[in-house]
């Protein structure tokens, strides 16, 4: 699988900076209208966004490359080569909550109903940003069979890229970019719904995904290692508990939505 889309000889365009370029303009779109449609200050959001974008890239480096310290500690000129991959999507997903939650409450905005209106945009931001993942070989499942793969439907072009290291592995990038957009698709639905809650959105988020990473990171063979602990499935069961809480106090608290 050929990682450069486009070479210009001294610049070299990445399919992974692109899939993640994508992912961002796409999540930033519908972030936008929906914030519109609530009567966001428009001034508040591009500020919002700018900072948010920036330090989760930022956050999401860092974080992976301090799951493999070792590794950079003897490279450390490959800490900046972000298009090589190595952005972790928990490392974004805190840095860009903990911006959006000092940020919110800088400015008197109602940070749960910001969440609520980000996190649809976040994780079909998710689902693009994984096919970068894709055309860099990483994210990765356990070995399996080309018959296994076969018999799944998979395309050919998606075989044929999950041949790595002499072997053919389980593509768990596309089984999460599908689950994502699920995801999305199930949250487009529930936002219509008039009675919806505030936090509501959130907290379905985070269980959701946090079910996703649980089952996906069980797949996985390149994961990012605590020890012996698999990290993005501690995290993830973290975001379960605090997505069920959410949901729990969203619907005690009756806020609703139109408030």
């Amino acid at each position: 699988m050929d990682r450069i889309a486009i070479d210009f000889g001294i610049v070299k365009i990445y399919w992974y900076s692109i899939c993640i370029f994508l992912g961002i303009i796409t999540a930033l779109t519908l972030i936008y209208r929906e914030s519109k449609r609530e009567k966001i200050d428009s001034e508040f959001l591009t500020n919002l966004a700018f900072y948010s974008v920036l330090l989760g890239i930022l956050g999401a480096r860092i974080y992976y490359v301090l799951f493999n310290i070792d590794y950079y500690i003897g490279n450390p000129l490959e800490i900046l080569e972000v298009w090589n991959g190595g952005l972790a999507i928990h490392g974004g997903l805190l840095t860009g909550l903990i911006v959006t939650l000092i940020y919110c409450k800088k400015n008197k905005v109602n940070s749960l109903k910001m969440l609520d209106i980000i996190v649809v945009g976040v994780i079909v931001a998710q689902a693009i940003g994984r096919w970068g993942n894709f055309f860099n070989g990483e994210a990765f499942g356990n070995v399996t069979t080309l018959s296994n793969l076969k018999s799944q439907f998979i395309p050919e072009f998606i075989i044929d890229g999950m041949y790595i290291m002499g072997e053919y592995r389980q593509p768990t990038f596309l089984y999460e970019s599908i689950l994502c957009l699920i995801g999305f698709s199930v949250m487009i639905i529930l936002r219509k719904n008039k009675n919806l809650k505030t936090g509501m959105l959130t907290g379905f988020y985070l269980i959701w995904y946090g079910l996703i990473r649980v089952i996906i990171e069980s797949m996985r063979s390149d994961s990012l290692m605590l020890g012996p602990i698999k990290i993005a499935q501690l995290v993830s069961i973290i975001f379960i508990i605090c997505g069920i809480i959410i949901e729990i106090k969203s619907k005690n608290n009756m806020l609703y939505k139109n408030k």
